[in-house]
């Protein structure tokens, strides 16, 4: 079986035999992967209309469990933006019925983010239609090569993942 990455690899060692390329064999499939990955989290989203900064942040208050609400800064922090981008995307979705704003009991100052029913039907929905997507995708691979293809992504990840 041949792909789009052997051909760019084959180009490469041909054209700049002087470097090894041997990295483009597994970050250029990452890269190729996360694209199309990408474009297909766009697609489903869109079916529920959603944006993909929308799931996010809707995801990240469903997974907070009962009564799904977390403050803005969690939101921002879980999500990696910025204080003003979380303000605009909290408005945003409050305005579209999928979350609301309740004052925070343990600070008079502070706000709390809850999802709606509405907000938590649209993100379970869109969630379920991904994770047939990529159920679909991971189905060439058996039970042991999915643990071990996970446990080989976050040997190389963790280590991006932790804080500066």
């Amino acid at each position: 079986m041949r792909d789009e990455v052997d051909g760019l690899v084959e180009a490469w060692r041909t054209e700049r035999p002087d470097l090894d390329v041997e990295p483009l064999q597994v970050l250029s499939r990452v890269s190729r992967l996360a694209r199309h990955l990408d474009r297909a989290r766009r697609s489903v989203f869109a079916e529920h209309d959603l944006e993909p900064w929308e799931f996010d942040v809707l995801a990240e208050l469903r997974r907070s469990g009962a009564p799904y609400e977390l403050s803005p800064g969690r939101l921002l922090r879980a999500t990696l933006v910025t204080s003003g981008t979380m303000t605009n995307r909290i408005d945003r979705l409050a305005e579209d019925g999928l979350v609301r704003r309740l004052p925070d009991p343990a600070d008079r100052r502070g706000v709390l983010v809850r999802l709606t029913d509405e907000g938590r039907e649209r993100v379970d929905a869109a969630l379920a239609d991904l994770l047939r997507y990529e159920e679909s995708l991971l189905g060439v691979l058996g039970p042991t090569e999915r643990d071990r293809l996970a446990a080989l992504l976050r040997t190389v990840l963790a280590p991006l993942d932790e804080p500066n």
